[in-house]
């Protein structure tokens, strides 16, 4: 199995062992983050939430088998370029602009990873004439720690999609190669951004029946209910997509599926 140092896999394989995923964000921020400067691959305009201009991060702490993203989640030390805050923000400012568009987003891989580049350029949207920012994440890192579900939610213009993986421990590590034990920590996440008081709402691969069964859909509606009620009725119910990089992912997971059934 192809691995980084540290002994955590790049992708899942049959036979992988579960992994921390708070110890591979250790592990990954070491590689695509220095002091406040964070590793992009690119910004650029895509047609989601109406068109946004986002920035595409390096690195996760996650190997999910079903994960969209370009290689630079497995691979981080081979692709992209270092942004200070101040010029990550340049950069989306550019591409938005450009675009006539007045909202912002990171996505790709794990943006939460890197908290003071993350915070640096949340300051300087909060401080700047656009409205929105979306920061897409799997929870993780908002779990593990609270207090920066406190400060994110410091900034009023940040929208927070917090995307969960599976509905039960056992399918998370499945999906995603993490430990058990971690399958509570975007559950955490949850909370705190709530506690916190912070604007957001939980998205889920729970409309693919090939992915997740009827009892584990309902396990996973039925723990968001627990937490409030509101996070049912604002659920974003997705479908795996065939990507190039899903099916090559999948492939080394020893996964195949008819897409015709979608």
């Amino acid at each position: 199995m192809a691995k980084p140092s540290g002994d955590y896999p790049r992708y899942l394989q049959p036979g992988f062992t579960p992994f921390d995923p708070v110890a591979l964000a250790g592990r990954t921020e070491e590689i695509v983050c220095r002091g406040d400067r964070r590793k992009y691959t690119k910004f650029y305009c895509p047609g989601v939430y109406g068109r946004i201009a986002t920035g595409y991060t390096c690195g996760c702490c996650l190997r999910c088998i079903f994960c969209w993203v370009h290689w630079s989640r497995d691979f981080p030390e081979k692709h992209g370029y270092f942004r200070s805050p101040e010029e990550a923000f340049y950069d989306l400012r550019r591409i938005a602009r450009k675009a006539r568009i007045n909202q912002l987003r990171l996505s790709g891989a794990e943006p939460t990873l890197g908290k003071a580049h993350l915070l640096g350029l949340l300051q300087k949207v909060e401080n700047s004439e656009f409205r929105l920012f979306i920061l897409e994440t799997n929870g993780i890192l908002l779990g593990a720690d609270s207090d920066y579900a406190r400060q994110i939610a410091r900034f009023k213009k940040v929208h927070t999609r917090v995307a969960l993986k599976a509905g039960t421990p056992q399918a998370f590590t499945r999906k995603t190669g993490a430990e058990p034990e971690s399958f509570e920590l975007p559950f955490r996440g949850i909370v705190n951004l709530l506690e916190a008081g912070a604007s957001f709402h939980v998205a889920a691969m729970t409309a693919d029946a090939r992915f997740v069964t009827r009892e584990e859909r309902k396990a996973l509606i039925e723990r968001l209910a627990s937490i409030h009620p509101a996070l049912v009725g604002n659920l974003e119910e997705e479908v795996v997509s065939p990507y190039p990089n899903t099916l090559e992912r999948l492939r080394h997971a020893g996964v195949r599926l008819q897409w015709s059934e979608q």
